[in-house]
Formats: structure tokens, sequence, C-alpha cells
């Protein structure tokens, strides 16, 4: 018998736009054994998450299938009837998104959206799935396995929500798993627990998967083949090694070039300099848990601070504090010297335009129904006053900005962008209440290299056209690499290590800095395996998982 599990041939598809099909994937070929992992990579916009739906005979609203054909251990996905597709779908293939917090219904505990798949597929009774459902969880090394289920989503961490996707999708031992970038917005560490828990478990229950990332490095620990696209089209496919120590294609050694941006860190501002903004040993509690701990860092003008660590660090709750969401138990906050209200609704409208943020998922943080010119012109009208025609034309100065042409984009509506122009259009909406700080928080995670290379560059080309000051939140060291002046260190809520860039990347280290620094996936194929025997399991555990998350 054959162990070819799914066969795609000369796959078309293409997407509707005003009223004609434009084509999107032309001609793709796909196989996947049994128990083998193909990464699928390329840059945003190159088919990758389409081709992935269209492996389980889906495809996205205004998108269909031309052409070719899509076969599932001997079942023709693309003409089989729905109910056979739904037979399958779930039982047999299984998907995990890349946003498990917009996948999960927030009104459901997630054991009730996990054993809802084997009780309507026949697979387990309620009981036997809850049953297992804890199982999958102690595997995927969530903790307290046999409680976290009993909570909602948004009682969970970002990574703890992904693994219990994983195990969702598990829960009918499917042949096939679609993983869509299930790793982008987690941090190093946590990261490196999810990887290592999907790798086992699909080695154990010998599971195939499309595993969909733009992280070369990613991809270089869980694929046995990858599979490069670019605008559609098949660019090339190898085995894993080979691919990486010999491709053959100028785009696949450009995207092993990306990430090649590293802005020189500015020289460190003069001691009686007042800082553009200036946190002062600042506690905060969610509740009667405190989470933050005399925490204290400055921001100079025209200066990048990145501030990382891993999940429940406190690094967004920090940005809470800052713009006054989150009120400190104590502490001080200064906006060029001077007190600013702890509570946001005690400032005044300068103070709230000084102060700006940028969202980490520019799909959920822009309003789909607005157009781009209504969303930047909103923050234009409210904190500067203009209104009709000026309005109108201050938006298209901003829009030029950020390199989209205002006669291409005013009008159109965020599902006609891509993630990097949506995140274009979050700095612009920024940039219209004409900041002097603004807060990026996590503005690359979720964008492909090549495209978060060029945010980045824009963000530094706004930086020092406009003076602005960033603090930087991420949990990408290649990023604090390529914008950060100063770095500010989180662990469990308190500042561990800060200081200039170059200082914090040289020896000697604290050893949570020399954590997250280890934790960088390398183009190794064997870099996970050797770190995780490095470190021993239940040491990284400890380490990346043990911890509450934000």
């Amino acid at each position: 018998m054959s162990d070819v599990l799914l066969t795609i041939r000369d796959l078309k598809i293409e997407g509707r736009s005003d009223e004609e099909w434009m084509p999107i994937i032309n001609g793709i070929d796909l196989t996947l054994h049994k128990g083998e992992v193909l990464g699928l990579i390329g840059e945003s916009g190159a088919g990758k998450s389409t081709v992935g739906l269209a492996a389980m005979g889906y495809t996205r609203d205004g998108v269909r299938i031309s052409g070719g054909s899509v076969e599932f251990d001997g079942v023709d996905l693309v003409n089989a009837p729905l109910m056979k597709k739904r037979a399958l779908l779930g039982k047999r293939i299984a998907y995990v998104a890349q946003s498990a917090a917009a996948s999960f219904n927030p009104a459901h505990k997630i054991i009730d959206q996990h054993t809802e798949g084997p009780v309507r597929h026949g697979v387990m009774s309620e009981g036997e799935s809850a049953r297992d459902a804890m199982d999958l969880y102690e595997r995927l090394r969530l903790p307290n396995p046999e409680e976290i289920g009993f909570r909602y989503p948004h009682q969970v961490s970002g990574g703890q929500l992904q693994r219990a996707m994983t195990a969702m999708a598990m829960s009918c031992r499917p042949d096939l798993i679609i993983f869509d970038e299930p790793t982008t917005a987690l941090d190093v560490t946590t990261q490196i627990e999810v990887l290592a828990a999907i790798r086992d478990i699909v080695d154990q229950f010998g599971t195939a998967a499309i595993y969909i990332t733009h992280d070369l490095a990613v991809v270089a620990q869980m694929a046995d083949r990858i599979k490069v696209l670019l605008k559609g089209d098949e660019v090339e496919e190898a085995p894993t090694r080979e691919m990486l120590d010999h491709p053959q294609e100028e785009y696949t050694r450009s995207l092993w070039a990306v990430r090649s941006f590293k802005r020189p860190a500015k020289p460190v501002p003069a001691g009686d300099a007042t800082p553009v903004l200036s946190v002062q040993n600042v506690d905060a509690s969610y509740g009667v848990t405190q989470v933050l701990f005399d925490v204290s860092f400055d921001i100079h003008q025209g200066r990048t601070v990145a501030v990382v660590g891993e999940s429940g660090s406190g690094k967004s709750t920090t940005a809470r504090c800052i713009t006054g969401l989150l009120p400190p138990t104590s502490g001080v906050i200064q906006l060029d010297g001077e007190d600013l209200p702890l509570d946001y609704r005690k400032r005044s409208k300068d103070q709230l335009r000084q102060v700006q943020m940028i969202y980490q998922m520019a799909d959920t943080a822009l309003n789909p129904q607005k157009t781009i010119g209504e969303i930047i012109g909103r923050p234009v009208e409210f904190y500067m006053g203009l209104r009709g025609k000026a309005r109108r034309d201050r938006v298209a100065e901003l829009l030029n900005e950020i390199e989209m042409p205002p006669e291409q984009y005013i009008d159109r509506l965020p599902s006609e962008l891509s993630g990097g122009q949506k995140q274009r259009v979050g700095i612009a909406r920024a940039l219209a209440a004409e900041p002097k700080f603004i807060i990026c928080d996590e503005v690359t995670s979720a964008l492909d290299q090549l495209v978060a290379e060029g945010i980045l560059k824009l963000l530094a080309r706004l930086q020092d056209d406009l003076k602005l000051s960033y603090m930087f939140i991420t949990h990408d060291l290649a990023t604090v690499r390529a914008i950060a002046d100063e770095v500010v260190v989180m662990k469990d809520g308190e500042v561990v290590e800060q200081g200039p860039k170059a200082d914090m990347f040289k020896p000697p280290h604290h050893p949570y800095t020399d954590l997250l620094l280890s934790s960088v996936p390398e183009m190794d194929p064997d870099w996970l395996t050797n770190l995780l025997e490095a470190r021993g399991r239940e040491n990284i555990g400890d380490a990346a998982v043990g911890r509450m998350d934000d």
C-alpha cells in the first residue's frame, strides 16, 4: 500500500476582486506522506495559508478552487459532497490557527470546546474526551493539566492557549494537521516548548503535518521537507537540510539573507538630560495580585528602548501603566519631566496625544467596517480638530509618510490589505496624533521576515524625521539587535537587567538574559534537539512554562 496521504496536483485558486476572479495560486503540486512534515514558507501573500486550507478542501469566502485536484487518502476533496468533507474535518484532518485567542469561543471553557469534536464525530464520550484532554495537556506540558481546561480562553496565556488548540486538534487523533504559523506571536522560551510539544506529539501519533511559517529557523526544526512559495507560484522544494545548505533559486537565497538591517545604537544621552518618558518605581496589580514590582527605566528623545522578556514578564502590563489603562498602585510616570496622572481618564487631551500605541495584531486593531481614511482620520479630527477636506488632506499626508499612496489606499477597507499594509496603517494612526512617544507592542511578530524588515526600516526613518521616542516591546532578539539603543529585560514583573544594547549582548549576563539569548532558534535542523538535550526537558519546562503568563 502507498504511504501517500495527500496529493495536490496543478492546484489553481482564484479570489474575487471587483466582480472579477483574479489568480491567487497558479498550479501548485504537493505530495505528503503519512507521518511526514512539510514546511511551507514564503513572504506575506505567497499563498501559504491558502494552500494549507485547500489541503482540507476549504477556501475562505470570496475564494474558489478553479482547477486541479486535492486528494486525501483516496477522497477527492474538491468535488466531495459537503457531508463527506464534514465527516473528515476535525476527525481525520485538523487545523491549528495562528491566533488561538481569536479562534476559541470566549464564552465557553476550553475543555468544553475540546470535547465537542470527539463527541460529534463519535470518537469518544464526553467524559472520555475530557480525560483524554487532560492527558494531552500533560503531554503538551501545560501547567495544572487537570485544571487548566476548566478556565476560559482569556484566563490563560497565548502560549498556553496555542498548546490547548494543538491538543484540541489532536483530540480525534487525525492523520493530518495543518499548522498555520502556530508560534508566530510567542516569546522565544514559550516557542521552544510549543515547538517541542508539537514535534513530540506528531512523532508519537505518526501524524502528518503541513507546517506554515515565515520563520526559517523554526521550519528547520520542524519539517522533513520545505516548499518555497512566491505570489502563488512554487519556487523550489527539497529536503530540509539540502534546502538550508544549498538553496537553488535567488528568491530562496534572499529569504535566507533577511534581517540584514541593523541600525547603529545612538550615543548614550548626557546624565542631566530630561527623559521624554520616565517610569519610576512602579508597582501594579490585577485585583489583589501584584504583577509589577519597582519597575524603573527612562526613554530619551529620539531613542528606542526595547523591553524584552517572556510571556508574563510584565512588558505589556508596563505599557498599560504608561498609557493609563492600568493605574499603578505606586510609583511615578513622567512625560518631559512632569508627572502624568496615573489614570488616563484624568489626563488632558494633550497628554493623551503625546503617548500613542501601535498594536501587535493589526487584524484585530483596525475596525473592519471603516475605510483606511476613516481609521486614520478619527485621531486627526479628535486631536487636531481637522474636518472635511483638511482632514482628508492630512490623512493623505500620513499615508505618504508610511509609503502607501493615498489614491490607492484611502478608500479601501482593512480586508483589502496585506498584513504588512495593515501594520503600516496602525503606524499612521499613531502618527496622526503627532506624539512624542510611541509604544510598539510586538509590531513585527505576526509579519514575515521581509515585511518585518520593511516595517523596522520605516519606523527607524520616522524616528529620525520626527524625533520620536519608542518603547519597543518584543520577544524577537533579532529585532532588538536591529533597532534598539537600550534594552530592558523583565522577568516576573521585575527589571532584572538593563543597559545599552552593546552591553546587553556581551557576557556576563543575568542568568535569565542568558536563557533568552540561548532560546533564539538557529538555521540548524539539530538546534532544538541539541538545546533540549543540553538543558534537560524538565529544566526547560520549568523555565518556559511554569510561570503565570500575560
